[in-house]
């Protein structure tokens, strides 16, 4: 794999993208072709189902994806004819070391990989079948043309793509373009205040439309632009945010910036379930694409299982994904959708800080505390104990002493008085191996 990449970047620039293009095309096809069109058709007419008709047509989709994965896969045969609550709650740990037993794909052929960033400690994969694949894509196309966006719209993609070099950085070029798609591919890795100019040049340029990725990297390119007192010169659409939790001071500053609408979306590489922003903001479960349920009913904890139709390939059977989400039951939004709605997804227990004083504290709340500051750009606090809270930021001329003594303050509302806090300025805050920059980094095993 080292050699074909060490290759592909001595190519000529054409060359490379015309290889990007090719290779992207084809994962399209496969993406767009065989039961692709019944699901886009199938969720257009189910989005008019009512309240009643949405629940049996969810049990019915259960029933069959459970006698399916019961058939198909050596881990849950002997759970045939058990309804959902019947099943084990499946483990990251089984994934990790049953996988083989789990996925109902015999072929190697036919399987198609997905893995997990493991950006949260543990790296998963799973497999996929091509219906799988057509599903999930027919669901994503049909929630994101609601917004205008179709392939072939110009569109700037930031994931964990390593698609430059250094010596790329040096001549100005921090991207790849699949040209016969329109979608410009931006590397993740290199965003930082020494390489500001090169991303905001090449936006301000390319001009897309849409922006599809990491909200955390798009965040520090529109806040160092804030920092600059810099305005994008076009307006994007829509920015749909994939793989994180989006906090309010990301849709702020993005939507300030860019002059975009930022729409979010909660799935998971794995498979998990659908949870799409409709118009008015409201955020639905789609009913059709999976069940969620608390892994600790009837307690304050929202750790949440999942149980996801379209992972024929590795069966997600009420699975334990590490997230945590509120579910309002008892709303509907104005929107008229008869999907249910969340009230916040939390993320993963590794998104939070724990104090003696104050218990838990989540990523959103630690952001909270940069907005009486002035000149803050990038914060990220680790914390590998109970005793002490590592805080990393990125400042400009603004953040002085006063700005430090204020920060500190609000920081103390939010994690109590007991806890050491080491504040360190920093010219730049390493991103994850996925491309992914992490506000919170808990780092305790047990807690």
């Amino acid at each position: 794999m080292y050699l074909i990449k060490s290759l592909f970047f001595k190519m000529p620039y054409f060359i490379q993208n015309l290889v990007i293009s090719l290779i992207n095309t084809n994962l399209y096809r496969v993406r767009h072709s065989g039961k692709y069109q019944y699901y886009r058709e199938y969720f257009e007419k189910t989005d008019l189902l009512n309240e009643n008709d949405l629940a049996l047509e969810s049990e019915k989709r259960l029933k069959i994806f459970l006698e399916y994965a019961t058939k198909n896969s050596s881990w849950f045969q002997s759970y045939a004819e058990k309804g959902l609550s019947g099943f084990p709650i499946l483990e990251k740990k089984d994934l990790l070391e049953n996988l083989e037993l789990i996925t109902t794909i015999s072929s190697n052929n036919e399987k198609i990989t997905s893995k997990t960033s493991g950006t949260t400690g543990t790296a998963l994969k799973v497999y996929y079948t091509k219906e799988d694949m057509q599903e999930r894509f027919a669901l994503l196309d049909h929630f994101r043309e609601k917004y205008g966006y179709k392939l072939g719209k110009k569109t700037a993609w930031f994931s964990g793509k390593k698609v430059v070099i250094p010596s790329d950085l040096e001549k100005g070029i921090c991207y790849r373009d699949d040209f016969i798609n329109k979608i410009r591919f931006y590397s993740t890795f290199d965003i930082n205040a020494r390489n500001f100019n090169i991303y905001w040049n090449s936006l301000q340029e390319y001009k897309p439309e849409y922006i599809v990725g990491y909200p955390s990297s798009v965040y520090e390119i529109c806040a160092l632009a804030k920092s600059k007192g810099l305005k994008s010169l076009f307006s994007v659409k829509v920015f749909f945010p994939t793989a994180e939790t989006v906090l309010d001071e990301h849709r702020e500053v993005i939507e300030s910036i860019l002059g975009c609408k930022v729409v979010d979306q909660y799935a998971s590489s794995e498979g998990a379930p659908f949870i799409l922003e409709c118009p008015l903001g409201g955020m639905h479960i789609h009913p059709l694409s999976g069940i969620f349920e608390y892994k600790y009913p009837g307690t304050d904890n929202k750790e949440i299982l999942v149980t996801s139709f379209s992972t024929r390939g590795t069966p997600l059977i009420r699975y334990s994904v590490g997230d945590s989400i509120e579910i309002e039951n008892d709303l509907k939004c104005a929107c008229g959708s008869n999907h249910p709605l969340v009230k916040n997804i939390e993320g993963r227990k590794q998104d939070y800080i724990y104090t003696k004083d104050m218990g838990k504290i989540s990523l959103s709340h630690i952001t909270l505390c940069i907005n009486e500051v002035e000149g803050i750009l990038l914060l990220q606090a680790v914390q590998d104990d109970l005793h002490e809270l590592k805080i990393s930021i990125v400042v400009d001329s603004r953040f002085n002493a006063n700005q430090e003594k204020i920060f500190i303050m609000s920081l103390r509302r939010m994690v109590g008085q007991n806890i050491i806090i080491t504040l360190k300025k920093v010219d730049d805050i390493p991103k994850e191996k996925s491309g992914k920059f992490r506000i919170v980094k808990n780092n305790i095993k047990s807690i």
